[in-house]
This record gives C-alpha cells, structure tokens and sequence, in this order.
C-alpha cells in the first residue's frame, strides 16, 4: 500500500476531510476532498459532517476552521506554517487602533489570527472583501481594515467608503512586480492579466481582472482566452493547468512562492490522519468571539 493508499484508508476510518488550499504542493491538492480559497474551505469546514478535518493550509485557516466547526477536531500536518501577514497585527496593536477611532467599525481580513478576529466586527476574505463592506457598513461609516494594506486599498477604490488600512501585507505577493507583469504581456500580448488584490496598486492597474484564487479559477474556466498571465502565488497554477488542458497560464512572478504553504507534504498528512496531530486548540471564548464575524460573513455570502 503506498502513502496515498493508506491516506485514503485511514480518512474512511477516522471519518475525516482532507481540506487544501490552492497553493499547497501538487501532490497535496490531489488527494484533497476540496481544494479552494479562504472562502470556500471555510464554507466547506462548516458544513462537513466528517468528525475530524485535515487542514492543508497556514495556521490562520485551521483556526477559521476550528472557529466555524468547535465540535469538530480540526488537524494541521504542520503547526509551523504560519502566515506572515497575519503575524502582522496583534491584539494589542488592534485595541491602539480602535481606541484611536472609537466609532469606527472593526473588518478584518481572513488572514488574522483567532484573537485579532475576536476583536472584529466582521470578517472577510478576498473573494467577498468588497461585497461585505458594502452591505455590511454604510457611506458614513469608517472602517478599520487589518492587515492588509493592499486589499484594504482596492476596496477603498471600489466602494468609495473611508477605510482606516493597517500597513501589513503579503511578502508573497509584494514580491510581484508591474515590470514582471509587462515582461510577460510583451512576450504574451494576447494574454489576459488576472490580479490577485493582495498585489500593489502598480499591478493591479495593469489587471484585466482582479480576482481571489477561486475566482481566478472561475474565470479561467468560463474564458474564452487561451492565454493568462498569472498575478498570484506560483502554486495555483497546478490546479489551472488541471483543470483547462486546452489554455496556457504564464506566473507574473517566479518568486511569488509562500514558503509557509509549501511546507505540508504527504508525510506530513498521512501522520496527521495516524496520530490525529497536530490539533487546533481554541479557547470557547475565543471561538465564541470570533465566530460572530465569520458567521455574518458567511451569511452575507450566501
């Protein structure tokens, strides 16, 4: 029996759903039960009925998992993989901020940790950033937004609120260049330029499209475009290639590779589902906390 075999195996016996985000390794998106985004694996972590979920992502999204799902054991073949934008703002830096602008609302990006979302008024993801701002705030509302400066800014663009950035962002996707993005559309002219908004404002007024992850790969699928120049981590482009074997995607950035997302392999799986390790424990005023956000954007999304 191979480690995919046995993988398989035991998922039947310790009823369990392998959970993988579009940038985990090729090897790990194939033996998920669901491959997405934020968004989507979260939807999915809250309605699972498997007893145990095998996260294969960053920590962040084990937690959202835990957060939505409390009585469910929730597992992370690698506790180390963290998220280094969400590392970005801590409780107490937020509480600074809200103090600062004491009748400002309170978002913050799925990218934050189980503590810095129980001190929010909501959550979001990239996918849903700017249809929960705004049906969840009004034109007269200020808003907090943490951690991500660039997302925070194309939603400030989109929608016209006053949004209150926190400077935090992905090193990721700062490492993505508009130099890069004109290197490929030079050498791909005919290529639409899909940008994920976690990139700086320079690439993303060079996108066709600005999409998450998810929608990146919608939009792949219902394109009539045979070419795409890719503005996000390098690791989506397995599941694009997988799933569109007539069209070509080109990265706009050969170092835009989470080193944290890369971290969880096969092993690192099969021992999660042997030993039920490594367990995302929350404490219940915590989750309570931070599940009133995430579930009103949940119900937004709906």
């Amino acid at each position: 029996m191979d480690i995919k075999e046995r993988i398989q195996q035991l998922k039947k016996e310790r009823n369990a759903v392998i959970l993988v985000h579009n940038y985990q390794l090729p090897e790990v998106q194939d033996i998920a039960d669901f491959t997405g985004d934020s968004l989507g694996l979260s939807i999915q972590a809250s309605k699972t009925q498997a007893g145990l979920i095998v996260f294969c992502g960053v920590y962040f999204m084990a937690e959202t998992a835990k957060i939505v799902s409390p009585q469910k054991t929730v597992v992370i073949p690698e506790p180390g993989a963290g998220c280094p934008m969400a590392d970005m703002i801590t409780v107490a830096q937020l509480r600074e901020l809200k103090a600062k602008h004491p009748h400002a609302k309170t978002l913050c990006y799925v990218n934050t940790s189980a503590e810095v979302k129980a001190e929010c008024d909501l959550c979001c993801t990239s996918a849903n950033a700017v249809d929960i701002v705004k049906k969840a705030f009004s034109l007269k509302d200020q808003v907090i937004f943490v951690p991500d400066k660039y997302l925070a800014g194309y939603v400030q663009r989109v929608t016209g609120y006053d949004i209150i950035a926190w400077p935090g962002y992905c090193p990721t996707h700062a490492k993505i260049l508009s130099e890069a993005v004109f290197t490929q559309k030079r050498l791909h002219p005919k290529a639409k330029i899909l940008v994920h908004p976690e990139c700086n404002k320079e690439v993303l007024d060079l996108a066709d499209e600005i999409l998450s992850t998810e929608g990146i790969l919608r939009y792949a699928r219902a394109s009539q475009a045979k070419e795409m120049i890719i503005a996000t981590e390098k690791g989506i482009i397995y599941r694009l290639k997988k799933e569109n074997l007539d069209k070509e995607f080109y990265s706009a950035g050969e170092d835009a590779v989470c080193p944290n997302m890369k971290m969880i392999d096969l092993p690192k799986v099969l021992r999660s589902l042997e030993d039920i390790s490594y367990k995302v424990e929350l404490k219940p005023e915590i989750i309570e906390k931070a599940s009133r956000g995430i579930k009103k954007m949940l119900e937004l999304t709906a």
